[in-house]
């Protein structure tokens, strides 16, 4: 009993949710014996969904493998490759298969990450104490995850607030490592981080004709397109009051920027409840070496405010505007920026 009094101290002892994942299979797997267990989430949307590794430990492993976020669907397993994790999805209910290995699958049921699945395999079916053990585990996984989405979401939208931003900005930036091309033994150089900031254009004229409910709906279908039109990995921030967050990985300028039109098209072409059309101004920035989320904030801000002086309703790249000479950028002695 005190093994699992321990473990579920130290499940409860982190506020980062990959180490979450990595501390749960690592506590099943010590309590347990499996001869592999793992977490799968599905990724992607409509026909392009794949399996994503969250945590997965094998026996003799020493720490638990993950798939970085940033991966590429095409490197990642389809959906249809594994029917029976589906099958569990589905029905929303666990499901133990024979064969050797025996093999359980078990949905973890999560508020903004419901699509996830926990897989173990074992030389022997488990027992009902095991899986009545599992069961206990994850109620207080689910419970501790429920506590994390009240701590980093916006209670509006369901995306992630700004006190969330500042503490992730630094491990969602690192430079991605280099990964090989599926099938072919080329190499290629991670992704880049971006940054953009999205604002809605004349927001306060919603509230003031509509009323503050229907501002509040506004924002909330603005979040749901928001979700449809990034990817997985892709991490999207409310700041409070109109203005939104994104950082994502892309190839380059040009990638970020058709990403970031294809958000400004998508909103210009809803018809929002009682309000009909709204537009966004967006305004991003590559985020460089040695950038502090405050600074990489800024420039991207500074392109939302010419947007917004020059006619609302477009996209417009922080470094473009300093080439166009829209922009100017000062470095003092410092490391730090001064923009004009």
């Amino acid at each position: 009993m005190s093994r699992v009094a321990d473990h579920l101290a130290e499940l409860t002892g982190f506020r980062d949710r990959d180490a979450l994942d990595a501390t749960l299979v690592g506590a099943l797997h010590d309590l347990l014996q499996p001869l592999e267990i793992a977490i799968y989430r599905v990724v992607g949307e409509g026909e392009d969904r794949h399996w994503l590794t969250r945590a997965r430990l094998a026996a003799g492993d020493k720490v638990p493998s993950a798939d970085p976020l940033w991966t590429d669907l095409s490197a990642l397993p389809p959906l249809a490759e594994h029917p029976a994790r589906q099958s569990c999805l589905r029905q929303r209910e666990g499901l133990m298969l024979d064969g050797q290995p025996a093999t359980t699958l078990l949905p973890l049921d999560l508020e903004h990450d419901c699509d996830a699945v926990l897989e173990l395999r074992s030389a022997a079916p488990l027992s009902t104490e095991q899986l009545r053990l599992i069961a206990s585990v994850l109620r207080v996984y689910r419970n501790f995850h429920s506590l994390l989405d009240y701590s980093e979401r916006d209670t509006l939208t369901g995306l992630l607030n700004r006190k969330t931003f500042d503490e992730n900005f630094m491990r969602s930036t690192m430079p991605a490592p280099v990964q090989a091309e599926s099938g072919t033994g080329k190499r290629r150089g991670g992704r880049s981080a971006w940054l953009g900031v999205v604002d809605i254009d004349h927001f306060k004229h919603v509230n003031d004709c509509h009323g503050h409910l229907i501002g509040d709906e506004v924002l909330l279908l603005l979040s749901r397109l928001m979700r449809g039109v990034f990817r997985q990995g892709d991490q999207l921030y409310r700041f409070g009051g109109e203005e939104f967050v994104v950082l994502m990985r892309c190839d380059d300028a040009a990638s970020a920027a058709a990403a970031f039109e294809r958000l400004r098209a998508a909103i210009e072409d809803h018809a929002f409840p009682r309000v009909g059309r709204i537009t966004v101004s967006i305004g991003f920035t590559a985020v460089r070496p040695g950038d502090t989320p405050s600074s990489a904030f800024e420039r991207a801000d500074q392109a939302v405010y010419h947007v917004k002086q020059n006619g609302r309703n477009r996209v417009a790249s922080h470094a473009a505007l300093v080439a166009s000479g829209d922009l100017v950028e000062q470095r003092t002695d410092g490391d730090d920026v001064v923009l004009f």
